[in-house]
């Protein structure tokens, strides 16, 4: 299994309908509205690398509202 954190930059009153679009992803376990240097963090667990890559960068990136994006792996 492998999991990631995805950081989520929304358009400014973007994040709450972001969270929900985000959740809704499947493979993406939660997301949550955040303050600081990003909006949302979603959490994603999924059995390959390549899968975190079409979260990340194919549906996530996808969405109207969206930014940018950041991706971290997990090591354990």
């Amino acid at each position: 299994m492998v999991t990631a954190f995805v950081m989520v930059k929304a358009n400014t009153g973007e994040a709450d309908r972001l969270r929900e679009s985000i959740e809704s992803i499947e493979g993406v376990e939660s997301a949550h509205i955040v303050a600081g240097d990003v909006d949302i963090i979603a959490k994603a667990s999924v059995e390959t690398p390549a899968e975190i890559k079409g979260i990340a960068a194919t549906e996530i990136q996808g969405i109207r509202g969206v930014e940018r994006t950041q991706t971290y792996m997990a090591m354990d």
